[in-house]
């Protein structure tokens, strides 16, 4: 299985951004996925998720109102639309999958690497 995240860089305040995971090696539309993210020094911490029948989403408080979660099954794919950054949102974010039928927790099968996304104020 692999996961391949994209669309990381450097954004302003305020600024948007959209990253992208690629999904291979698991039918792709039998797992909910996940967003994560961990900032320096900090714990790794939920970011968003979405399922993978019904589309039904959930995301942390943190984020909520500015970050999107979508998937595209055709392609296998997994987006997180980030609107309003702010700096506090600075962490190499993950995405990863489960095979469940809830969004909700953290305890997922697999992982992918990291990109960074850092806001400058």
């Amino acid at each position: 299985v692999q996961l391949q995240a994209s669309g990381g860089g450097t954004v302003q305040a305020g600024g948007s951004t959209r990253l992208s995971c690629a999904a291979s090696g698991l039918t792709f539309s039998s797992y909910v996925m996940g967003w994560f993210r961990q900032g320096a020094g900090k714990d790794r911490e939920f970011v968003a998720s979405i399922n993978w029948d019904d589309y039904v989403t959930y995301y942390s408080d943190s984020v909520k109102g500015r970050f999107t979660v979508s998937r595209d099954n055709a392609k296998n794919t997994v987006y997180l639309q980030m609107n309003s950054l702010k700096p506090e949102d600075t962490a190499v974010y993950y995405c990863a999958a489960k095979r469940s039928r809830t969004v909700v927790g953290t305890q997922y099968d697999y992982w992918g690497q990291g990109t960074l996304v850092t806001v400058s104020s």
